[in-house]
């Protein structure tokens, strides 16, 4: 009986369900901007709109928290969680800014947003790439 009454929860459940966002939310860069040169180690700070930031794990509607892509492209697919590399760092703690270290040369950043589970929101939240060259 149980095992019946569990199959039929989870038929239920939408598998790969993924948090709404509002329409007009976005996430964007207040630190660096586009084209900016900086030294190796350097502060970024992530703005948010229309939406709070709130640590992973936190289930409350129209949250989410920080990710940022390093020298790559968003995600092909966004029902998975956004991967954890030095491509791109996780700010689950609610973090708004973060100091990080990169080599000399041009890079670019993106943000993503994403809720409780790493999982980009639908429609995804996420800023223009920007480019940086650090010095």
């Amino acid at each position: 009986m149980v095992l019946m009454l569990t199959a039929a929860v989870l038929q239920a459940v939408p598998v790969g369900a993924r948090t709404p966002s509002p329409e007009n939310a976005q996430v964007y860069f207040i630190w660096p901007s586009d084209g900016m040169v900086v030294h190796h180690a350097f502060w970024v700070r992530m703005g948010l709109r229309n939406m709070g930031v709130a640590p992973k794990g936190t289930d409350m509607a129209g949250t989410g928290h920080h990710h940022l892509l390093i020298d790559t492209d968003l995600p092909e697919n966004m029902n998975e969680p956004v991967p954890n590399d030095r491509n791109h760092l996780h700010f689950g703690a609610g973090e708004t800014e973060a100091r990080i270290e990169l080599p000399p040369g041009p890079h670019t950043l993106q943000l993503l947003l994403a809720d409780k589970d790493h999982i980009p929101h639908d429609p995804p939240v996420h800023s223009k790439k920007i480019t940086v060259t650090v010095k």
